[in-house]
């Protein structure tokens, strides 16, 4: 089975800090040494990733189509032995629909945004290169980072967990829809981990109590990585994803199945999916 072992060249979307960051220095450590490119939006970060010998690509995802179509063109122009695409640029914010007045729309369509949209745009963007790439027996990955809230929602944070769950949600029809192709989804499902996604709230003080220590999340996320699992929960994430959701999975692929069953039997027509005979 294809891992991330087996990728040459990375791309890191969100990589300036926390698990982004973190996974790019784990990956750079493999003994089959793949060329990491970490992106983000702020300079200096991006600085001291260059001066640690990472490629590095300035660039905010929370942009329109036109303007992640030309970053993803880009990048393939750059990096056209580019394999392995990691999505890990996500923001939360703290929204209370019982006080309406409170609520700013544009900052939930920005976390919509670049939590999903942008995600989604990218990925229907990079799948033609990854595609084509897979054609000449180089195993491509799409690996998207979700969260625990994507499974069981925190009410606290409803955008958030609603776009990890529409995340979650995708990342298991790709996995459908792309099998056979050589690209394949690997998805790592994080608790409340370490990182600086929650400072503007003025809580790291509290959650650091609880939360996953970073490294401690590294460490399993790189030992699913290397299994080539497609789905990787890490740490209390397992018991939300064992009790909710491999059940939900595994009806989804016999479901899909047996579609694709009677496509095959009815002959011709309309067909769902790559690569299908």
């Amino acid at each position: 089975m294809p891992t991330i072992a087996d990728s040459k060249c990375v791309l890191i979307i969100g990589a300036t800090a926390g698990i982004g960051q973190a996974l790019a220095r784990a990956l750079v450590a493999l003994p089959s040494k793949p060329k990491v490119i970490v992106n983000g939006r702020r300079k200096e970060r991006l600085d001291e990733l260059r001066k640690e010998g990472f490629e590095t690509i300035e660039f905010d995802v929370d942009t329109n189509r036109p303007n992640l179509k030309h970053f993803v063109d880009t990048v393939i122009g750059r990096y056209p032995e580019l394999d392995t695409v990691v999505f890990s640029a996500a923001i939360q914010n703290e929204l209370d629909f019982s006080h309406p007045d409170t609520l700013d729309l544009d900052v939930f369509m920005s976390e919509l945004n670049i939590n999903y949209i942008s995600i989604i745009t990218m990925i229907k963007f990079f799948l033609s290169h990854l595609i084509k790439r897979a054609a000449t027996g180089q195993p491509c990955f799409i690996i998207p980072i979700t969260s625990t809230l994507g499974i069981v929602p925190g009410p606290w944070v409803p955008t958030y967990a609603a776009t990890k769950a529409a995340l979650h949600s995708i990342s298991i029809t790709l996995n459908e829809q792309l099998d056979g192709t050589g690209v394949h989804i690997m998805e790592v499902m994080p608790p409340l981990t370490e990182s600086e996604l929650h400072d503007h709230q003025g809580k790291r003080e509290t959650l650091q109590n609880i939360w996953m220590p970073l490294d401690e999340f590294t460490k399993e996320e790189m030992e699913g990585l290397l299994r080539g699992d497609t789905f990787i929960p890490c740490g209390e994430t397992k018991d939300g994803f064992m009790r909710f959701e491999k059940g939900r999975v595994e009806a989804v692929h016999a479901m899909y199945a047996e579609r694709r069953k009677h496509e095959d039997q009815a002959g011709g027509g309309f067909r769902i999916g790559v690569n299908r005979h």
